[in-house]
């Protein structure tokens, strides 16, 4: 799964490597990313378009918002098999953007966070789906779940499933939305090679989600992943 995440990148850089025209936008160094809260992602409508959308799925067909809390993650192996996560597959990708994330590893002094970050510590896009549902307000809200595969080696001995990172060269692909053959679409929702990624661990700190600081993405003690 994915819980927890980082984007610590500078608006400019996003633009630059996203492909993003200047739409005034601000974009807040994130250190923490925890479910619930508004995160960026890249939305195609002719151009591609920056849209900050809150982190926890909620379907338009939702009663309330409260079923964001249980969709922060979508199997990439049943994906198709979800009424809800098939449509939006066909209609709804996205690309959550983000430059590294954590998981928690179980050991002899408690479980300690580890973040993965690529190997050249730059942006990257996990794979996503939104929606967007009406509030009783009538205001809008806009919503995304970032897409999950099986761990690869350097993932597994933490976790066993990773979020899918979308190697750059698919994340054209993944926001054409003429593109619903699903036979194209789910061999890019594949783990990211272990060769490209390292892994470190960092503060406890990480583990509430109030702490949102550059100390969370420090390393700490010189150990590795084990």
């Amino acid at each position: 799964m994915c819980g927890r995440y980082t984007q610590t990148a500078s608006p400019e850089n996003l633009m630059f490597r996203f492909g993003l025209t200047d739409q005034g936008f601000t974009v807040q160094p994130r250190y923490n990313l925890a479910p619930g809260q508004d995160a960026p992602t890249v939305i195609s409508e002719g151009p591609r378009v920056l849209r900050m959308m809150h982190w926890g799925l909620v379907p338009s067909w939702a009663k309330d918002a409260f079923i964001g809390n249980r969709m922060i993650n979508a199997r990439s192996e049943t994906i198709t098999e979800k009424r809800t996560f098939k449509a939006l597959l066909d209609r709804k990708r996205c690309l959550v953007l983000a430059d590294g994330f954590y998981e928690w590893q179980k050991r002899e002094r408690g479980k300690l966070p580890i973040r993965f970050v690529l190997k050249d510590r730059g942006p990257f896009a996990f794979a996503g789906l939104w929606d967007s549902w009406r509030k009783p307000d009538g205001s809008e809200l806009q919503s995304f779940t970032i897409i999950t595969t099986g761990a690869n080696d350097l993932l597994r001995p933490v976790h066993e499933r990773m979020p899918v990172i979308l190697d750059r060269k698919y994340e054209e692909e993944w926001l054409d939305l003429d593109l619903t053959n699903t036979a194209r679409l789910i061999p890019l929702l594949k783990a990211y090679p272990s060769r490209d990624m390292e892994a470190y661990c960092v503060s406890k700190m990480v583990n509430s989600p109030t702490n949102d600081r550059p100390e969370c993405i420090q390393a700490v003690d010189n150990f590795s992943v084990e």
